[in-house]
């Protein structure tokens, strides 16, 4: 019970930063945010993070 609680309140973390952060609110095959796995919000997450260190690397060169 624990973990599911774990898993649901890092879910929430990951779906607000990506909301609020990104402007990400749903996936290119139409799903919501909501009706991901944590793996999958955990490998967006890091995609768009990686995306904006990139972007910044090209503002600064």
């Amino acid at each position: 019970m624990r973990l599911m609680k774990s898993v649901e309140e890092r879910k929430e973390h990951l779906i607000n930063r990506l909301i609020h952060k990104f402007g990400y609110t749903k996936c290119l095959d139409g799903r919501q945010l909501y009706e991901l796995t944590l793996t999958e919000l955990e490998h967006i997450h890091i995609r768009k993070m990686s995306e904006q260190g990139q972007q910044m690397n090209v503002t600064y060169k």
